[in-house]
């Protein structure tokens, strides 16, 4: 009888497999047990037959490019698609150098190719080397210029060309390459001292055989080839041909940042002659940025394919994003969308979006630089342009419930979730264009911080940073493209605080819902209190629910309670899930979430029948701002009085008999408790019913 499973991976399932066919042979009896001769040979058999399904299995995954797990598998497929995975890059740093000490008769000066200058940052030191030799005039023994530095050893490598050897590769022996440093020049031999510099190309595109140019390729172990022309495309070296190149070996992203240097070169003098009466002062122009770590290869996979798709040329708004990384590789996140999308349309038009690895914003030079790239890819009638990305934040309120029998101090579990969000906010879903918050992922990593919790209750906020522009008259809008979930009263759109011309104190905006559509009125109001509000306009914008959308109707912001001019609003979504659409760059904001922890009475024992189980509502609107609440009201002298549902008070208050304080000058049913300290520790709840109620209503709006 013929053996029926043949996927087996597993040496258990295999041996299991063997047995059952030799069931079916009379010949064979002790084959199931363990100290017989038999059963060797069927543990021989069956960890054969398991290393060979293990490697055809490896083998077929590792052929194709979306499954392949190996580095040199993923960069051989990617090169059968025409695609050089980006290199290591060395970060970059531009100073000014005054030189004295010179000989007053000397013309010039040249720095030599290699180390420049060494850094003490981030308690590291770090060489910065000159690419190429950089020499500048000298006057009555001073010598003034700029130099741009790379993070990293200069480093050479010479081959003499035999022809008469088959198959010669020429392969840099380093690792953390970075190609942008490489340079090759080609001398005719060792006799005759003529040199050509050859240009690096990635692609043959309008090659011929007299070109002097040469390609790269990276090997095995994160090494690079040189490639030359074969007389065809590009000019083809001859023996005795004597090949240099040159380079930076760099470690990455950890020089980014680095801006204290001492110089610590080589000068020489017209004449060839060391200057060794040099007194050196530097200046940073520009501390070291945009290093970064080789391509990954989870980048290789995403980019090669489109890489291809696009075929050198700029059509689509996903051409777009295949060729922006390789134009400029210091970007982290690209996003690139049609002016079709937009409302109204702009036809022609790609808007490009990009975020880099360092900092958040593109310099108008370095967007310049970019475009004039693009021009060599884009086709007649499409004009591409750049938008700035805008951050749009998650924020959680969740409240952990835990089992007190399993759980020391809850501070300590608090300080674990809140790690854990953190990391979970790192992940690859977040923190870029398209990204996408999962609601169902993080509720799963909440309860799996510790067997302590039991459950949560976790609500989503998603907020844009407003950056006003004070004593203008301005109008404004706030795209965050998720629809929003909105009640039918009002105060589903907060803000923080802030002041408008015209009107005295500190004010919010907040909207309205129209009946029967998905519009709402922004109004502008002051707080007379933790609840009570005094309206002072009802004409300040509209909200498009549907489209996410806020625009703010011609406004002169005086100033903003937050530093830098912003004013922080706040939306609650319709989907728990959020996507950072077009321009929106998505990241969780774990240090705005709020984490309240609540012991479960019912799991610990406390309380089975669940009488005094404090419930949390998943639709809870909480306060009616956000941030700070800062009455208009006098009394306090504008004195912190305490917390009220987390967020800080200002405004008028009464003390209870029982000394606890409470909002409003005057006791009334909406009056709400003051807390002394800001805390998100509830107790346990041991007091009656009607105290509990009492609780509950103070937190709900």
């Amino acid at each position: 009888m013929a053996l029926t499973q043949f996927t087996n991976l597993n040496f258990e399932d295999i041996k299991t497999s063997i047995k059952s066919y030799l069931r079916q042979n009379s010949k064979f009896t002790d084959f199931d047990f363990e100290g017989s001769n038999l059963s060797i040979l069927l543990n021989t058999l069956a960890y054969n037959s398991y290393i060979t399904a293990y490697n055809t299995n490896m083998v077929a995954n590792e052929s194709f490019i979306d499954s392949a797990t190996l580095r040199e598998n993923v960069v051989s497929l990617a090169r059968n698609i025409g695609y050089t995975p980006r290199s290591k890059r060395a970060a970059v740093g531009v100073v000014r150098f005054n030189f004295t000490g010179i000989s007053s008769t000397a013309a010039s000066v040249s720095i030599q190719p290699g180390v420049f200058a060494n850094a003490g940052f981030d308690q590291k030191n770090y060489l910065f080397s000159l690419a190429e030799k950089l020499t500048v005039p000298a006057n009555k023994g001073k010598a003034t210029g700029a130099a741009l530095i790379h993070q990293g050893q200069y480093l050479e490598k010479k081959w003499t060309i035999d022809l008469s050897q088959p198959n010669q590769v020429y392969v840099l022996p380093n690792n953390g390459i970075d190609l942008s440093t490489l340079n090759v020049t080609v001398q005719n031999s060792a006799s005759d001292t003529t040199v050509t510099n050859f240009k690096g190309v990635d692609s043959i595109v309008g090659i011929d055989g007299n070109s002097n140019i040469y390609l790269t390729q990276e090997t095995t172990d994160e090494k690079y080839e040189i490639i030359f022309g074969d007389g065809i495309f590009g000019k083809k070296l001859e023996t005795g041909n004597v090949v240099t190149a040159s380079y930076i070996v760099t470690d990455g992203p950890t020089g980014n940042g680095a801006k204290y240097f001492n110089f610590a070169g080589t000068v020489k003098d017209d004449s060839g002659a060391d200057v060794n009466t040099l007194s050196v002062e530097i200046r940073t122009l520009r501390a070291a940025e945009g290093g970064g770590d080789i391509e990954s290869v989870e980048s290789i996979r995403n980019y090669a394919p489109r890489r291809y798709a696009a075929q050198n040329r700029a059509v689509t708004a996903t051409d777009y994003e295949a060729l922006l990384p390789s134009i400029y590789t210091n970007i982290e996140s690209v996003s690139a969308f049609g002016g079709e999308d937009l409302n109204p349309p702009q036809y022609g038009r790609v808007f490009i979006a990009a975020k880099p690895r360092n900092g958040n914003f593109l310099p108008d030079s370095t967007k310049t630089s970019i475009l004039k790239s693009l021009k060599s890819y884009s086709i007649a009638g499409i004009v591409p342009s750049f938008v700035d990305l805008k951050f749009l934040y998650v924020e959680l309120d969740s409240y952990i419930y835990y089992n007190t029998n399993f759980v020391g101090a809850p501070d300590t579990l608090k300080t674990d979730v809140i790690d854990a969000v953190s990391e979970f906010g790192k992940q690859g879903d977040l923190n870029k264009f398209g990204g996408r918050f999962k609601y169902s992922k993080l509720v799963s990593v909440l309860d799996s911080v510790d067997d302590a919790i039991t459950s949560n209750i976790t609500n989503i906020i998603i907020r844009r940073n407003l950056k006003s522009l004070i004593d203008q008259f301005t109008q404004y809008e706030l795209c965050f493209d998720n629809e929003f979930y909105h009640e039918l009263d009002s105060y589903n759109i907060k803000s923080t605080g802030f002041s408008v011309s015209g009107v005295n104190g500190t004010v919010y905006l907040a909207d309205k819902v129209v009946p029967g559509s998905d519009i709402g009125n922004l109004f502008l109001f002051k707080l007379t209190d933790a609840v009570d509000v005094e309206i002072v306009s009802t004409n300040f914008g509209t909200v498009d629910y549907k489209k996410g959308e806020i625009i703010i109707n011609t406004v002169n912001i005086t100033s903003t309670l937050l530093p830098e001019n912003i004013i922080e609003i706040q939306a609650v979504p319709l989907s728990n899930d959020v996507l950072g659409r077009k321009e929106l760059y998505l990241q969780l904001s774990s240090d705005k979430s709020n984490f309240t922890m609540r012991q479960d009475l019912i799991s610990s024992g406390a309380n089975l029948s669940g009488t005094r189980f404090d419930v949390q509502s998943s639709y809870s609107n909480g306060n009616k701002v956000r941030g700070a609440i800062v009455s208009s009201a006098s009394g306090t002298g504008g004195q912190l009085v305490g917390y009220v549902n987390g967020q800080a008070y200002y405004g008028p208050f009464h003390t209870m008999t029982d000394g606890t304080k409470m909002t409003g000058s005057v006791h009334s049913v909406n009056s709400v408790q003051i807390r002394d300290t800001l805390t998100s520790i509830t107790p346990v709840n041991t007091s009656s019913s009607s105290t509990s109620s009492s609780s509950s209503s103070s937190s709900t709006y």
